[in-house]
């Protein structure tokens, strides 16, 4: 017989009696197999979600619009990434709201909800090419979207998982977001050649709505109460107390202001570099730009599981250092490529893919290590709101400087600079509990934390 156990968060299907499917190592493996399960789902609704990082290949088709003056996109060159980084920020303070939303009623609607919005931001842009269209279509419904369905996918694979397990488990879900480049470059070169930019949009939002409604039937939290077998037990008060911050405790604490910090640098360097990654092959490789877009996303995937599992080791703090100081050297070698420099160009934009990556992984992790998981989705959408503000203001401020200046170096430098800083703000960064030890933010001792 088939029992189903369900509230307002939580289905399970298991096989026997109608009992509680955390006791017995039968139903313990259910459970363990749901886990996997809910893992590929978010994998699956984040290699829709990827769609941002193609924005390079959307934006060289509106970018020879505008030079070519056939009239469709009249738009100035120094507005090129406004779309794009509008996306960026209105995409993480969707996460915030969308954050709640998961952890309170269920993933499965806000990845429903996810789906809707980015469809209709999608289509949207399909029937216009005027600026305040793109913005209100790719940059607000498209951003909100990709908040929900971005909340939807990681804070339900990784309730499933021991602690050892969080930073691998978050690897793979957000992987899919990376990745996505690899199938949608060339799918949007194609569409576009065969359809237009206009229709290419329009069948990009069809099958996103199918695709991420259809695997949102698989996303579901763990019953309330439930731990990982292997999970250690706490020893200490201060120890368990760390799992329970609520988003004003968290934002009282110093390690949220230097997380928020650090990810805001090395998002937005980062999505500066993709933002105008075909722009760059372009002038080298021509039509097989998408080529370097797709490997950029290759090393943007791997970065975040390989990242993910070295943290799980080696701490967050000091996975963050080493990253951060190699993105900067590699961001900052790239004022030595020149565009005819093909094999040198295609390992520069890997390597920045994968440190790139590496962001999406460690930031969830971290929040997770440090305040806990019973509003992991909240808190990790304050944090997140750092990589919004970071893709709206690098992005535009490159293109700026572009625009300008007819050269990037000027953005490639200031990006390695900051780098830099926030590896040393890396090593700085400690849990809530560490802090309690030192000073709080304003020289204080924090309510909760002595």
């Amino acid at each position: 017989m088939i029992a189903i156990v369900m509230n307002e968060r939580d289905l399970f299907i298991v096989f026997g009696s109608p009992i509680n499917p955390l006791n017995g190592a039968g139903h313990m493996n259910q459970i363990k197999n749901l886990g996997w399960r809910v893992t590929f789902a978010g994998l699956g609704i984040n290699l829709a979600l990827g769609i941002l990082y193609t924005w390079s290949i959307f934006k060289e088709s509106i970018s020879a619009s505008i030079k070519a003056g056939d009239g469709l996109f009249n738009w100035s060159p120094a507005a090129l990434n406004d779309p794009y980084a509008v996306c960026c920020l209105v995409f993480a303070f969707t996460m915030i709201f969308a954050g709640r939303l998961q952890d309170r009623i269920s993933p499965r609607i806000t990845a429903v909800i996810g789906a809707i919005l980015t469809s209709a931001g999608l289509i949207l842009i399909s029937f216009s090419t005027l600026w305040i269209s793109w913005i209100m279509g790719f940059g607000i419904l498209t951003g909100m979207g990709l908040g929900f369905g971005y909340a939807s996918a990681t804070p339900p694979a990784i309730k499933w998982f021991p602690p050892a397990k969080t930073g691998m488990i978050a690897g793979i879900v957000v992987a899919g977001f990376g990745l996505a480049s690899v199938y949608i470059a060339p799918l949007g070169v194609f569409l576009i050649n065969g359809f237009g930019l206009s229709r290419a949009m329009l069948i990009f939002g069809l099958a996103f709505l199918i695709i991420v409604s259809v695997l949102a039937r698989f996303l579901v939290n763990p019953p309330r109460g439930y731990v990982h077998p292997a999970t250690p037990k706490p020893t200490t008060k201060s120890v368990a107390g760390i799992i329970d911050h609520t988003p004003g405790e968290m934002m009282k604490t110093n390690a949220f202001y230097k997380l928020w910090v650090i990810f805001c640098i090395a998002s937005g360097a980062g999505l500066m570099i993709i933002s105008g990654v075909a722009g760059m092959a372009k002038q080298g490789m021509g039509d097989a730009a998408w080529l370097v877009v797709a490997l950029m996303a290759v090393g943007n995937a791997s970065g975040r599981v390989a990242a993910g599992m070295l943290s799980d080791h080696i701490g967050r703090a000091n996975t963050l250092f080493i990253i951060l100081i190699f993105q900067a050297f590699v961001i900052f070698s790239l004022l030595f490529i020149t565009p005819g420099q093909i094999i040198l160009l295609v390992v520069a934009a890997t390597l920045i893919g994968f440190n790139y990556g590496t962001n999406l992984s460690l930031f969830p992790s971290a929040t997770k290590d440090f305040f806990g998981l019973k509003n992991f989705g909240v808190n990790y959408g304050l944090v997140f709101s750092a990589w919004g503000v970071g893709g709206f203001i690098f992005p535009r401020v490159s293109q700026m400087i572009l625009a300008q200046t007819q050269s990037p170096k000027i953005a490639y430098i200031l990006a390695s600079v900051l780098l830099l800083g926030s590896a040393i703000l890396a090593l700085m960064t400690k849990a809530p509990s560490a802090e309690a030890e030192k000073n709080s933010f304003m020289g204080v001792a924090l309510p909760g934390e002595n």
